[in-house]
């Protein structure tokens, strides 16, 4: 059983995870693009329209960027003020897998399903590169658990607020978050055949609640596009931003028109989710085989333990079917399953735990810590050869805590302990050496946010930096506090005030063609570390994809 003390003292070590990775950099380019965002919505006291560059943006609604700029306006302009929101929702998310395991199951399940969802690898880094998925997944999961109390009791409350969460998390995406909330309920209620929930005139209150929680963004997608049918957006006028979001997002997203195609790959979430569920991840699978052996009644008859829901395996399987077939995807599409898979595990989990499966928890064990093995092998690597710590105390406390979690694994005698403590042990190990080492290391080749820095350390002030192309520079807008603006060559020759231009080398080049000259240069490495590769993680070879920008000081042309 995982009691009280245990469950506190593992939920702290992960929140010091997650406020570990508040302070890194902003990583591009979704990050710092979302919070430049909402950066100018502070700046300009515009909250209702949404601007990407210059570009008026149409694609997702709101409340990511609203709660960013709250934050904003709380704590000032800060990379750690803009993830504030994202950790807030982790964290009700959290409390929501506890509400549903609980309802579905147990508060043993619910306890460790918790634990399994903040200690996923997606959902530890959707707080430190926060996109709009840790507070879609928040919204979301809270209103599937109070909506499935009100299938299950009927009454009012838990109506209203899942009702007011399934607005806010349409208000966050859009039509995605109806999908992922809608298919586990529907799931279930085909299983239970409790149809008469709908028919109850509670529903119309629902309704009402789910109206009003959205109505903000629907005024402001009015605003902004309803009333202004010149607009040309993504090549088209008479837009309606209404229409958009109630029913043309999803349809786009699933062709890849307006978003573009980057995947047929079908199967291209089957294989993403093997590292978004680490350390969980065989463990999920094998809690799936089991509940489908249990559904074709190949498992015991008399087993004493009846699942009596399909929301969680009916939920993943729909929704994993549905995203497959989207044109357009990326691997944190999937974190709003994570919930669902982790409840679904804990409640495997703590099932095997009541009908006395104690040689199975055994060996599940014993895979955790094979799998923990390849954390520390993982964590050294990162620590004495990708990124080296640099300082033997670094170094000797590194050793000490992968050697604590063996230690801890042969010190407690409980299966369900050790196999879900060398779990959440391990993801606490990783993501410290992450989002305290290894993140901080990498953004440094990220030339935006490198070169904000560099601009800070010589004490750098221009009131305005230019660039020579709409090429996107998020990190370098956010740090720097505004967009940079662009200027054209021709412009430069004749400008009678100095300017800070940035550049990159190819752009560097037709300076130097047409002329202009330069009398200060600063230069820092570039990567897209987004996509890492091997060449780039050797430090023998990385020099090798490594490209540069640059700030350059052209003098003013004086008469």
């Amino acid at each position: 059983m995982i009691r009280g003390t245990f469950f506190w003292i593992a939920f702290l070590g992960l929140a010091g995870v997650y406020l570990v990775g508040l302070f890194a950099r902003l990583m591009e380019n979704d990050s710092a693009q979302f919070a430049v965002m909402a950066m100018r919505m502070v700046q300009e006291q515009d909250f209702l329209n949404l601007w990407k560059g210059g570009e008026e943006y149409l694609d997702k609604p709101h409340l990511h960027y609203w709660l960013a700029a709250f934050s904003y306006s709380l704590f000032g302009l800060h990379d750690w003020a803009y993830r504030i929101p994202a950790l807030l929702a982790t964290f009700l998310a959290a409390y929501s897998c506890y509400g549903l395991g609980s309802a579905l199951y147990t508060r043993n399940t619910g306890r460790i399903a918790a634990l399994i969802f903040m200690s996923a690898q997606t959902i530890v880094l959707s707080v430190i590169d926060v996109r709009t998925d840790a507070v879609l997944t928040g919204f979301s999961v809270f209103a599937i658990w109070q909506l499935y109390r009100y299938l299950k009791e009927g009454t009012l409350t838990p109506l209203l607020l899942g009702a007011a969460g399934a607005g806010l998390a349409f208000s966050t995406k859009g039509q995605i978050a109806l999908l992922v909330i809608g298919l586990p309920l529907l799931c279930q209620l085909i299983y239970t055949r409790s149809w008469h929930r709908l028919w109850s005139p509670k529903i119309l209150l629902g309704l009402l609640t789910f109206t009003l929680v959205i109505s903000p963004v629907l005024y402001a997608y009015y605003h902004q596009f309803d009333l202004h049918p010149e607009k040309i957006i993504r090549g088209r006028n008479e837009r309606s931003g209404v229409f958009f979001i109630l029913w043309e997002q999803s349809f786009e997203r699933l062709s890849g028109e307006g978003m573009g195609k980057n995947s047929s790959d079908y199967f291209f979430f089957f294989h993403t989710f093997l590292w978004v569920f680490l350390p969980w991840t065989l463990m999920g699978l094998w809690a799936l085989w089991g509940r489908y052996r249990g559904a074709s009644g190949k498992e015991n008859a008399n087993s004493s333990h009846k699942t009596g829901e399909i929301l969680t395996t009916g939920g993943i399987c729909s929704i994993f079917l549905i995203i497959s077939f989207a044109q357009f995807k990326l691997p944190h599409y999937l974190n709003i399953t994570i919930p669902l898979f982790a409840v679904l595990t804990a409640s495997f989990l703590d099932r095997l735990y009541r009908e006395g499966a104690i040689e199975k928890l055994k060996r599940a064990g014993a895979v955790q810590l094979g799998i923990y093995s390849l954390v520390s092998a993982a964590v050294l690597g990162i620590a004495f050869w990708v990124f080296p710590l640099g300082s033997v105390f670094g170094y000797i406390l590194l050793l000490l805590g992968v050697v604590l979690g063996y230690f801890l694994f042969f010190k407690w005698s409980d299966p369900m302990v050790r196999l879900v403590g060398i779990s959440l042990y391990g993801s606490i190990l990783l993501n410290l050496v992450l989002n305290g080492h290894f993140y901080p290391s990498l953004l440094e080749y990220q030339g935006g946010s490198a070169m904000a820095d560099r601009m800070e350390a010589e004490s750098l002030e221009p009131d305005t930096l230019y660039k020579l192309s709409d090429e996107h520079t998020w990190a370098l807008d956010f740090y720097f506090g505004k967009p940079l603006e662009i200027v054209h060559i021709a412009d430069l020759s004749e400008a009678p005030e100095t300017i800070w231009l940035y550049t990159d080398p190819k752009e560097l080049e037709k300076l130097r063609n047409a002329g202009i000259l330069w009398d200060t240069e600063y230069t820092v490495d570039q990567f897209r570390i987004s996509r890492l590769q091997g060449r780039f993680l050797n430090p023998g070879t990385r020099s090798e994809v490594l490209r540069k920008r640059h700030l350059v000081r052209i003098p003013g042309q004086r008469p």
